[in-house]
């Protein structure tokens, strides 16, 4: 599938048809890393990273469980 850059500003830009963005899994909003390797621009979608103090701060006394039973089940009892 071939495509056109255009200028964007002082960069230049290239438009994703909309097949080449679904099957790559990507959205308005995802963040790409961009690179060249050998003369070829790869785009990359990145993972979000979370540190710990990120996915403990939606934890409060309301949504944590009263419980966890974390005793053995099946094999583990051999």
């Amino acid at each position: 599938m071939r495509t056109q850059i255009s200028r964007w500003g002082n960069s230049l830009a290239v438009r994703l048809p909309r097949q080449v963005a679904e099957g790559a899994g990507l959205g308005e909003g995802t963040t790409v890393e961009l690179d060249v390797v050998d003369g070829v621009v790869r785009l990359t979608p990145t993972r979000p990273s979370y540190t710990l103090a990120d996915l403990l701060v939606g934890v409060t006394a309301e949504n944590v469980p009263d419980s966890f039973d974390d005793s053995p089940h099946g094999a583990e009892l051999l």
